[in-house]
């Protein structure tokens, strides 16, 4: 996988940093990866993955007047996180709703990778099957969510 500096992950070809230190926002946060190598128009790609859970209260309305409108406005925010990144990296947000659809960027971001990697394995179905890892990964994030939603009771109940 791209995200991977293990060379048995090195699948598309393009080494990858996770969370690379030296591209540190004023908060001092990092975005989750950056290619080492230059990935389109001679500038390094790199990303932040987030999911927006649509269920939650501030994005209920949204998500009832507009399919994608959560996941969106979180990509816009995402830019305006990373703009001093994007200066001299190729940027890209990769927004996600829990219950719904990919942003726009993200999905363009997926396919160009999936592609990139059925040009070196000569799978034409590599696209698909990293739509399928993320919508797994999605999965599991909601699994993960909705069990944190439960209160657990203490079963050793005095009396």
């Amino acid at each position: 996988m791209i995200w991977s500096t293990e060379p048995s992950d090195r699948r598309a070809d393009i080494p990858a940093a996770k969370e690379p230190a030296g591209l540190v926002r004023t908060d001092g946060k990092r975005p989750d990866g950056l290619t080492l190598i230059p990935w389109r128009k001679g500038r390094c790609l790199s990303w932040d993955v987030t999911i927006v859970d649509t269920l939650a209260t501030s994005y209920v309305t949204q998500c009832a007047s507009s399919a994608g409108a959560a996941v969106e406005a979180a990509t816009a925010r995402k830019h305006v996180r990373y703009a001093g990144i994007a200066t001299t990296y190729t940027f890209v947000p990769v927004a996600v709703e829990s219950m719904g659809p990919l942003g726009h960027e993200g999905s363009e971001f997926l396919n160009d990778l999936g592609r990139r990697l059925s040009l070196i394995s000569d799978d034409a179905r590599e696209t698909s099957h990293l739509f399928q890892r993320a919508s797994v990964l999605i999965q599991r994030y909601n699994a993960v969510a909705f069990r944190g939603s439960f209160i657990e009771e203490d079963d050793d109940v005095s009396g």
